[in-house]
């Protein structure tokens, strides 16, 4: 079965049919709707043959469909019959979501995707579960308050990269993963990246469209070594934070 895996960001959409390397994209913008991706798809795509399609959405999605308009694109995209239109079964998911199925090696794995916002989903060897742990509250604001792409460009690079580091401590502790991917366009912007975490790859939005049609726990359940590792120091730095004071002699 061949898979057409579409990544829809907010200024490119990027196309890569299972078994080819080389990804092929277009704009989008505040403009760009879902007939325009449509069209796009089919000039971009000419030449591949694919029976499924999976979509990476810059939003949230529920029961395979968008539930809300994106911020960065046109309108149009909650009720549009993408199925119909492609002429094939469509299967969609959050972007990030999409890019931590694909960054998956094993374990429990929680991703976090530094962008626009915060996107962020968790997975492991039994499912994936995208979340918005971006709009919890923290600090009168949110986390994507502090670590989206508003605050970088305001704050600067220390200020953000303090952000950062202080979002991933906390989330941790609160779900407590074998290990933390940092993936989006402003994850290369740390020079170091906290403990216990490992750097993703843009690419692997493609990946994670071809594993939809496979399922998380295909030929995933055995973490490869960079994940040990991650996950052997995430352990370390919990089992630091128990300590039990003994109480003074009297």
């Amino acid at each position: 079965m061949k898979v057409l895996s579409i990544d829809i960001g907010g200024t490119h959409v990027k196309i890569l049919l299972s078994g080819e390397e080389v990804p092929r994209k277009t704009t989008s913008g505040h403009d760009f709707t879902p007939d325009q991706l449509v069209k796009d798809v089919a000039v971009l795509a000419k030449g591949w043959k694919y029976d499924v399609i999976s979509i990476g959405f810059p939003a949230p999605v529920h029961n395979n469909l968008p539930v809300a308009e994106p911020f960065n694109l046109g309108g149009g995209w909650i009720d549009f019959n993408y199925e119909k239109a492609f002429g094939c079964p469509v299967k969609m998911i959050n972007d990030a979501a999409m890019q931590a199925l694909g960054s998956y090696k094993g374990g429990k794995m929680l991703f976090l995707g530094l962008g626009t916002g915060l996107g962020s989903a968790v997975v492991t060897d039994q499912a994936l579960l995208p979340l918005e742990l971006g709009h919890l509250p923290f600090k009168k604001k949110t986390f994507e308050d502090y670590v989206g792409n508003r605050s970088l460009e305001k704050k600067g690079k220390a200020t953000w990269k303090k952000h950062v580091f202080e979002t991933v401590e906390l989330l941790t502790a609160a779900i407590l993963p074998d290990y933390v991917v940092l993936g989006g366009g402003n994850a290369k912007v740390l020079k170091a990246l906290p403990p216990a975490c490992l750097a993703g790859e843009n690419a692997n939005a493609f990946e994670g469209g071809f594993r939809m049609w496979s399922g998380p726990a295909d030929s995933l359940s055995t973490p490869d070594p960079a994940v040990q590792k991650a996950s052997r120091a995430s352990r370390q730095r919990k089992t630091a934070k128990i300590s039990v004071k003994k109480p003074k002699r009297s």
